[in-house]
């Protein structure tokens, strides 16, 4: 079985980490950790899924492929990233949602967030 705390050990340990969670290919969390944050990152990485994937499907109709990696930040220094692992139509498709404080590492999160998906994917893969 996959241990995603084991995952996301390194990326817990970025500055200005607040939070993360995994979802599967239909919008459930598979993995949660909130604790840095007040915020409902359950929710909070259910709506900015749907956005994301509204964001891949306007970059198809448009003649592009489809977005991987999303990065956006809020006036009061905040950043979401999301990163989209696995094969498009894969049934072990997911999503990587995480917040940073703006001041925080977001680079080295964006690789950290590489490096463990390319883990994830392929202990998926050996299931």
């Amino acid at each position: 079985m996959l241990d995603f705390n084991e995952q996301m050990k390194k990326l817990k340990s970025v500055k200005g980490y607040l939070g993360a969670a995994i979802l599967n290919k239909e919008g459930e969390t598979l993995y949660l950790d909130e604790e840095g944050t007040n915020s409902d990152i359950a929710y909070s990485a259910s709506i900015f899924n749907d956005a994301f994937l509204e964001i891949g499907e306007s970059a198809i109709d448009i003649g592009f492929s489809t977005a991987n990696m999303l990065e956006a930040r809020t006036i009061d220094g905040h950043v979401f990233l999301v990163k989209s692992i696995g094969e498009e139509n894969s049934a072990n498709r997911l999503t990587v949602f995480s917040i940073f404080e703006s001041g925080g590492n977001v680079p080295l999160a964006k690789m950290v967030i590489d490096r463990s998906a390319t883990k994830v994917m392929a202990v998926l893969s050996d299931l």
